[in-house]
């Protein structure tokens, strides 16, 4: 269960990181960009490490 709200979040946090990519160069934040991309990687890192582990077991 925490799994599949975790992978919803990882969605919803790459789909702001894209989203912000897509503004124009003007209006987008290098901090907002830093931070959801970092976030995404992360998140994404934590399931593949479960989606590891479940295989593994």
């Amino acid at each position: 269960m925490s799994m599949g709200i975790i992978s919803v979040i990882a969605i919803a946090v790459w789909f702001v990181a894209i989203q912000e990519f897509l503004k124009p160069e003007r209006k987008q934040s290098n901090r907002k960009i830093v931070v959801f991309t970092s976030a995404g990687s992360l998140l994404t890192l934590v399931l593949t490490f479960s989606l590891f582990q479940n295989i593994w077991l």
